[in-house]
C-alpha cells in the first residue's frame, strides 16, 4: 500500500513540507506534491496517483474547484484538508465527491489512519494464499490446512515460503533463501536452512519423503510447484 503514489495538494509551502515529510517518514515512498490548483490537476492527469490529499482554502482554483473537476472522470479517493471545519466546507467538500475531510491542525498519526483507512477501501489488497497438491496456505495469518489438518508457520518458515512464492515455478538458491532468513551474514546457515525445509515438507505434503510442492534441486536449491501449474 505504501508504494502507491500520493498527491498533496496545499498552497502553504511549510505546510506542504511536512506532510511530504510525515508520509516520508512513514514509508511512503511515492509522495508528489502540488502549491496550486492548477498544478494539481497537471500533476493527476498525468502521473495518476492513487489518492490525493487536497487542501480547501487556495487562492484561485480552490479545492472544492479542483475535486469538481476530477470527479468528471475520476472516482480517485480524495482527502479535503479544511482550516476552519466548519459544516460549509464539510458539505461542500462531501457534495463535490469528497470520501473524507480532516481540519486543521491535525495530529499526524490521525492523517496517516485516515488515509490507511482510505487506501484499504479503496485498493483491497488481494488474498495471499497458496493452492499446493496437498495443502493451502494462508501468508497473512501464517497458517495452513492440510486436508482438514490445520498447522500453524513458524516465523522463518513464513519467511521462506514467502520467498519460494514470490518465485514459484522457478530455482530460489540456497544462498538466497539463506539470506532471506538471516540476512547479508547467511553463511553457514545451510543446515539449518534444510531443517526448516524438512519441517515445511512435513506441513504441506502429503508424503513428506516423495514431495511434489516444495522440490529440490541438487546442487542450486529449490522450487515451489503451485497446484494445477504445469510443470
Amino acid at each position: 500500500m505504501k508504494d502507491r503514489a500520493i498527491l498533496l495538494v496545499d498552497d502553504e509551502t511549510d505546510l506542504l513540507e511536512m506532510l511530504q515529510s510525515i508520509f516520508e517518514r512513514a514509508g511512503y515512498t511515492r509522495i508528489l506534491t502540488a502549491a496550486s490548483g492548477k498544478a494539481a490537476l497537471k500533476i493527476w492527469k498525468e502521473a495518476r496517483p492513487s489518492m490525493i490529499i487536497l487542501d480547501v482554502m487556495m487562492p484561485g482554483m480552490d479545492g472544492i474547484a479542483v475535486l469538481k473537476e476530477i470527479r468528471r472522470t475520476s472516482r480517485i479517493p480524495v482527502l479535503m484538508l479544511t482550516a476552519r471545519g466548519e459544516a460549509e466546507d464539510r458539505i461542500a467538500g462531501f457534495e463535490g465527491g469528497a470520501d473524507d475531510y480532516l481540519p486543521k491542525p491535525f495530529l499526524p498519526k490521525e492523517l496517516l489512519l485516515r488515509v490507511q483507512a482510505i487506501m484499504s477501501r479503496a485498493y483491497p489488497e488481494k488474498e495471499r494464499r497458496i493452492y499446493l497438491e496437498a495443502a493451502t496456505i494462508d501468508l497473512d495469518k501464517a497458517e495452513g490446512w492440510r486436508g482438514e489438518k490445520p498447522f500453524s508457520l513458524t516465523a522463518k518458515e513464513l519467511q521462506l515460503i514467502e520467498k519460494l512464492y514470490e518465485n514459484a515455478g522457478r530455482i530460489v538458491t540456497t544462498g538466497s533463501l539463506c539470506e532471506t532468513v538471516c540476512g547479508e551474514f547467511w553463511q553457514g546457515y545451510e543446515t539449518t536452512l534444510s531443517t526448516h525445509i524438512r519441517h515445511l515438507r512435513e506441513k504441506i505434503e502429503q508424503n513428506p519423503s516423495k514431495p511434489v510442492s516444495l522440490i529440490t534441486v541438487k546442487g542450486l536449491g529449490y522450487r515451489l510447484y503451485l497446484k494445477g501449474v504445469k510443470r
